[in-house]
């Protein structure tokens, strides 16, 4: 074996052109900016994997708070639209609320009747107790009249009885 070393040899292009230098120059940039970029790409993995687990519960947090306060919402407003819009009449509800109003109108009306009838009644009632009373009254002068004239017939006749006899 020999002890001599060989000299190697580097070949270096030159390129002719200015793109080419532009080309050579961003391929050397490049190699030497190889490793920091392997780097950032793994710092970058980590906190995108961090940026994850923090926003993780945050958004299903705040979906299911969208899910309880603003879906009822928006539901029901879709729900309204469809409604205003579907081309088949929806059957009224007018009507049950109307017979309602109605019977809360007869018995409304009924009631009033039934107060100013009952105070007729009573009225009535007071008339024809009052009536009752005179009534009586009169029958009870009549009977005390009747019997002073035949109180006082009968005295006559014991009178004129007690007078033939003596």
């Amino acid at each position: 074996m020999s002890l001599t070393m060989r000299r190697r040899r580097v070949v270096i292009e030159v390129p002719a052109t200015w793109m080419g230098r532009m080309k050579a120059q961003a391929v050397r940039t490049g190699h030497r900016m190889q490793p920091m970029a392997d780097q950032a790409k793994v710092v970058a993995a980590q906190r995108i994997e961090d940026a994850r687990y923090w926003a993780a519960p945050r958004l299903e947090s705040a979906a299911h708070g969208f899910e309880d306060q603003v879906a009822p919402k928006v539901s029901e407003m879709l729900t309204t639209a469809a409604r205003k819009i579907d081309p088949t009449p929806s059957r009224s509800r007018r009507w049950p609320m109307l017979v309602l109003l109605t019977g809360l109108a007869v018995g409304a009306i009924g009631y009033t009747f039934y107060r100013r009838n009952a105070q007729q009644w009573t009225e009535h009632m007071k008339d024809s107790a009052s009536d009752a009373s005179r009534w009586v009254n009169e029958q009870a002068e009549q009977t005390s009249g009747s019997t002073d004239r035949m109180a006082t017939d009968v005295s006559n006749k014991a009178d004129e009885t007690s007078r033939k006899m003596s």
